[in-house]
């Protein structure tokens, strides 16, 4: 009987605990003017709280649910670092292999410094490649063929551009490019492309329901990004031409919060020291296998606390993720806008997460 009185009032507290914290993001959600954010809190075994509050839209009535897709821009990064650590478990490839093993007759035209690239290099931005992130990006030819020949064309391109220092004051250069590096090594090691990688690793073997590019709303209900312009709000539909240069598995899945939720609880056990889908030690090296930032994640020791983050956006969404690996509890917040007040109003509801849920 007391251990059922105790259980009882541990639900109650969480509910109450899960109620003010709701009305809090709620708040964060209307001040800052993020038409949906949705949020969770979860360690290995359990998901502590989850909800999604908002419209779809600013433009539609639809109200926010579970079932709703978000774009997770680069978060996407640890994704396609998490399948390329399953085919180097089962010797397909290995971290310290060189991506000019896998593609001798690219380095005559390459620039020789990067003649001993690795494939953890890449993932972890030591490569030197240049970032193609935006408006300062050298102009890129309008590549033709398939998804993977386009990459393949864009990645002989970059190979020939300059590369970015490195030093003590700048230990790594993030780079998008680099993941499509890092990527046409799986390609060539597993004869499959990211895309069929993607839905193998992701939603025949794990059941998490990945999907890339825009989450679909002219055919269904369901988020719509937006842009921000001239100070607006202004919905981007899913059939908008976008393309991210060659760049997808830098930054280019959607995916219900639920699911990523699974996909952070894989990591959670594994940091535990469980093994499952990858084995354990995989999943330490994949959080802290390189300082500063380690295999899609930036890794992070100060005050007491040791973190694996990392934010997503393509400009029209926006995600970030905390994992605390000493208090083993995750942290995630999604929304489908990128301006200044969304990035002030996650970052307020990011901390109450943590002061609320930390101390437990």
């Amino acid at each position: 009987m007391r251990k059922l009185a105790t259980a009882i009032l541990l639900a109650i507290t969480n509910f109450c605990v899960a109620q003010k914290t709701v009305e809090f993001a709620d708040s964060i959600r209307s001040c800052y003017h993020i038409p949906e954010l949705s949020y969770a809190v979860a360690d290995g075994k359990a998901v502590l709280e989850i909800a999604a509050l908002g419209k779809h839209s600013v433009n539609l009535p639809d109200t926010a649910t579970l079932e709703d897709r978000f774009h997770i821009g680069s978060n996407t990064k640890a994704m396609t670092a998490f399948i390329i650590a399953k085919y180097v478990e089962k010797g397909r490839l290995s971290w310290n292999d060189k991506f000019f093993d896998y593609f001798p007759e690219w380095q005559a035209q390459s620039k020789p410094e990067y003649a001993n690239i690795t494939l953890q290099d890449l993932l972890s931005h030591r490569a030197g490649v240049q970032p193609f992130q935006g408006e300062d990006d050298p102009p890129i030819p309008n590549f033709r063929g398939t998804k993977q020949e386009k990459r393949i064309q864009f990645v002989q391109f970059v190979l020939a551009q300059e590369p970015v220092k490195m030093d003590a004051q700048n230990p790594f250069v993030y780079s998008n490019a680099g993941y499509t590096l890092a990527t046409l090594m799986l390609e060539k090691a597993t004869g499959k492309s990211w895309e069929y990688l993607v839905d193998k690793v992701f939603n025949r073997d794990l059941k998490l329901n990945v999907k890339l590019s825009w989450p679909e709303n002219q055919n269904a209900k369901d988020t719509w990004g937006h842009s921000f312009e001239n100070a607006t709000l202004l919905p981007v539909p899913s059939n908008t031409t976008y393309h991210l240069d060659y760049t997808e598995p830098a930054g280019d899945i959607n995916i219900k919060l639920k699911d990523y939720v699974r996909f952070i609880q894989l990591n959670l056990q594994g940091l535990s020291g469980q093994n499952g889908y990858l084995t354990a030690a995989t999943y330490q090296h994949i959080h802290k296998g390189v300082d500063f930032y380690s295999l899609g994640w930036y890794n992070i020791y100060e005050n007491g606390q040791e973190l694996s983050t990392h934010s997503g956006t393509a400009g029209t969404y926006y995600t970030l993720v905390h994992i605390d690996r000493v208090g083993k509890r995750a942290y995630i917040i999604f929304t489908n806008s990128f301006t200044p007040d969304t990035q002030q109003g996650v970052r307020l509801l990011m901390r109450k997460l943590k002061e609320t849920y930390g101390r437990q």
